[in-house]
């Protein structure tokens, strides 16, 4: 740490670090500090643009930086299991964006070495580090809707003409891209405790999927359906269903208000996200309340979860046929 401010570095110098960078610029206690990239031109560029002290034209220099207090790493998901695995050879804590790892196998064996080498990781599903999540949950738990039991989320782009989402060999598609956020959203709201699932999916030309529906069958008897699209653009609503009424949450991928509609339809109260800098905020304040505390991980995503969804997101891949290359070794 340069004085009492958090050193945080970024691997991958796409659009997600530029917001990430912009973000903590913003921020009080941490420094955007580093940049790093496969092409030293391009991380050059990134830290005049972004205000970062050094730019690595390697993310092994970058990991060697003895002054770097967390990573954040932006790379596609399919170098996620690698660039996370160099930071832990280092001794770098380190904030890994959503989709974890390509596959599960990948996240029990990157949690596990953290663990062993005494290293703080964590997933960047940030819509977990919301403080609109407890907003959502303390309005589920007054009984405004009485009892929930169902739901239905949705989140879609028309992203279908960006390359990586459509190349295997980079875990492309609909599912770990954008579907995360709605297997994620229903796991807040209603747990792990998943009896059954089912679902489709439509590919693109590559093999990968472009749209997908999933349903859920949670302890008790409670529903979600989710649905996941990279080819067309959605509401991206939450509707919660509960025996007195409903909650209609806006943006599940970035928590904007939740309102709440009584047995008779109509609205009953309505709560605003909280003002923020880009919401990517509060998982950076995560890691260093848990980095001050000597935590492994993140209390808002506990491994647990993380493994719950990459095993998911495995099954779901697997009832489709989806195998990435790196898989078949």
């Amino acid at each position: 740490m340069l004085g009492n401010k958090l050193n945080v570095a970024i691997m991958g110098a796409g659009n997600i670090g530029g917001i990430m960078a912009d973000t903590l610029n913003k921020m009080k206690n941490v420094r955007c500090y580093a940049i790093g990239s496969r092409s030293k031109e391009k991380a050059e560029s990134f830290a005049k643009k972004h205000g970062c002290k050094k730019a690595y034209g390697s993310y092994e220099q970058l990991a060697a930086d003895k002054k770097v207090d967390l990573v954040y790493i932006a790379t596609p998901h399919s170098e996620h299991y690698e660039h996370a695995k160099l930071c832990i050879e280092h001794g770098k804590p380190v904030l890994c964006e959503k989709a974890f790892t390509a596959n599960a196998a990948q996240a029990e064996d990157l949690l596990a070495f953290a663990k062993e080498r005494n290293v703080l990781i964590t997933e960047a599903i940030w819509t977990r580090y919301m403080p609109m999540l407890q907003t959502i949950k303390d309005v589920l738990d007054s009984g405004a809707i009485g009892v929930p039991t169902m739901l239905t989320a949705n989140l879609g782009y028309a992203i279908n003409g960006v390359a990586r989402l459509n190349d295997p060999a980079l875990a492309g598609g609909a599912l770990l891209d954008v579907g995360v956020y709605a297997l994620n959203f229903a796991s807040m709201i209603f747990g792990s405790a998943v009896e059954k699932m089912t679902s489709v999916c439509t590919y693109t030309k590559t093999g990968v999927d472009e749209q997908n529906s999933i349903t859920l069958v949670f302890e008790g008897g409670r529903m979600a359906v989710l649905n996941s699209s990279m080819l067309s653009i959605s509401d991206r609503k939450g509707i919660i269903y509960g025996t007195k009424g409903f909650a209609v949450v806006e943006n599940i991928n970035n928590f904007e208000s939740i309102t709440v509609y009584g047995s008779d339809y109509k609205k009953k109260a309505r709560y605003e996200r909280p003002k923020q800098i880009s919401g990517y905020e509060y998982e950076v304040e995560a890691c260093a309340e848990a980095l001050q505390k000597g935590l492994l991980e993140c209390p808002q995503m506990p491994h647990t979860e993380t493994i719950h969804i990459m095993r998911m997101m495995d099954s779901l891949r697997e009832e489709w046929g989806i195998k990435f290359p790196f898989e078949l070794k």
